[in-house]
């Protein structure tokens, strides 16, 4: 299911750098959460639906990918990302 324009939107004010920032890691990150969680609602009616859980393995690994590039860039920034999304607990 696709997000909202609004919760969208309202995704990308709450985690962007600068006033401009669309498409930086974090929001990425966030986004790529929103949906994961999504279709691991989706899961809970439809156990069947293995098209979409390959989807949502994709999602993962994509979220898992920036997670890491973050990490070995900018520490600080992913430990601030990982307690706001409530990540890795």
């Amino acid at each position: 299911m696709a997000l909202q324009k609004e919760h969208k939107e309202a995704i990308v004010k709450k985690f962007r750098q600068s006033e401009l920032d669309t498409g930086s890691c974090e929001v990425q990150v966030a986004l790529l959460t929103n949906r994961i969680q999504d279709l691991s609602k989706h899961f809970k009616d439809h156990k069947n639906d293995v098209h979409s859980q390959r989807g949502l393995v994709h999602l993962v690994n994509q979220r898992r990918q920036l997670l890491a590039y973050l990490k070995k860039t900018n520490n600080d920034r992913y430990v601030k990302l990982i307690n706001d999304l409530g990540l890795r607990k």
